[in-house]
């Protein structure tokens, strides 16, 4: 197969702003060759006219065992601890059926959406973990042929057994790594240093929860930066949210940004939950925007991804696990424009080479034929529309797929688990 006239963005090939033409030639499951276009209407080919042409998308931050729980665990009031009730009230109807078909359904609309990879974290509080990290484990597997599917724990950091040991292993097993959500408390130090110290004992990663709160006092990425510095963690420490920087004055996040540069700390914004749940009090307008200081990183070299976190959960009421929808909306929320610059590698390569997946996020020869392809010729137009007429590219051959109707699930909702 051949496509001819690409809109490649430069950010994901040799570097630079903009967007160029260019022909691309897919030989099966790979890229064979990338040149400029030459101008000329192959036999055969696929004309693009124009249209932008990317890798399969990269989505490190999800929550796909919450995933599609609203019609039964609402968030009454929209706020933090109203998303945090609602799931935990919800956690026991969290049996292997229910976890299987909401996590496949999730699955389903990522595939249709052009994702080829994904991270979730795994609500790992006993007995919830037993039950949920066995299903994801069966999911992975049945789903290895279309989406690399890796998994964190998630529990609060002052959860996390004394013994560290025996829950690593566990984890380990069902082929995740350990994570955890951050708040400040007394230890926080002591606990942040003994829990990287097991992971650099057994060469893994971390993807923590960190300071999702607008609370500027809410310092524990700054703690993590000091451990990590400290006891020299060699694997890639990943912060998600890290909204406390929004709210501090400048020398202090600035103070925090150069600690975090130091260290192997990547950092995954979620614009779109954060913008749902900080700031909000019945009956005002928030005044903070939901997000984290991603300019700001990103000028001191701090890798930076950006992901869809929570989806029809009480944590975000909407999304679907599209990552053209979150880079559209992370490009008007956090101004990743003018210059684009070399934003969408956030979408796409910066993710793959944090999660380790060195063939993902790029277009170059010998990368997967997995690709998406959108009638917009331009950024404005890009992000203009929601692009539901985007063309979905899987092993060199366009696929037919459509995100599932949300009434497969409706059974969930009337039968008990």
């Amino acid at each position: 197969m051949k496509l001819i006239n690409a809109a490649i963005p430069s950010a994901l090939m040799d570097g630079g702003d903009g967007l160029t033409l260019h022909d691309v030639t897919l030989d099966g499951a790979r890229i064979a060759a990338i040149a400029p276009a030459a101008g000329m209407n192959d036999v055969g080919a696929l004309d693009c006219a124009g249209g932008i042409l990317v890798p399969g998308f990269v989505d490190m931050h999800t929550h796909i065992d919450k995933g599609h729980i609203w019609p039964r665990a609402a968030n009454p009031d929209g706020t933090f601890m109203g998303a945090l009730t609602a799931t935990r009230a919800d956690h026991p109807n969290w049996s292997p059926a229910d976890l299987r078909a909401r996590m496949d359904f999730s699955l389903r609309a990522a595939y249709a959406h052009g994702t080829v990879a994904i991270r979730t974290h795994i609500d790992s509080n006993p007995p919830r973990g037993s039950v949920s990290w066995p299903v994801l484990a069966e999911v992975r597997e049945a789903w290895a042929d279309r989406i690399t599917l890796q998994a964190s724990s998630l529990m609060t950091l002052d959860a996390l057994p004394d013994d560290l040991g025996p829950f690593f292993d566990f984890v380990t097993a069902h082929g995740g790594i350990v994570g955890a959500a951050f708040r400040s408390m007394p230890d926080i130090a002591e606990r942040v240093a003994a829990l990287l110290a097991e992971a650099e004992d057994r060469g893994m990663d971390a993807d923590f929860h960190v300071d999702e709160t607008l609370d500027p006092e809410s310092n524990c990425l700054e703690i993590i930066a000091q451990e990590a510095k400290r006891i020299g963690f060699s694997g890639t420490i990943t912060c998600g949210h890290c909204c406390s920087l929004m709210a501090m004055d400048e020398d202090a996040s600035a103070r925090i940004l150069d600690k975090v540069a130091e260290t192997n700390i990547a950092i995954v914004s979620l614009p779109m939950c954060n913008q749902y749940l900080q700031d909000r009090v019945a009956g005002r307008t928030p005044r903070i925007r939901g997000g984290t200081l991603v300019h700001e990183m990103r000028a001191r070299g701090i890798p930076v991804a950006i992901a869809s976190d929570n989806t029809r959960d009480p944590f975000y009421a909407y999304g679907d696990l599209d990552m053209a929808e979150v880079w559209r909306e992370a490009t008007r929320i956090l101004q990743l424009d003018h210059p684009v610059g070399d934003w969408p590698r956030a979408f796409f390569a910066t993710p793959a080479d944090i999660m380790g997946l060195a063939n993902r996020g790029r277009l170059a020869v010998g990368a997967p034929a997995d690709l998406v392809l959108f009638k917009a010729r331009s950024w404005t137009e890009l992000f203009a529309r929601p692009q539901y007429d985007r063309s979905v590219i899987r092993n060199g051959a366009v696929i037919e797929a459509a995100p599932p109707d949300f009434s497969e699930l409706d059974g969930l909702w009337t039968s008990p688990h």
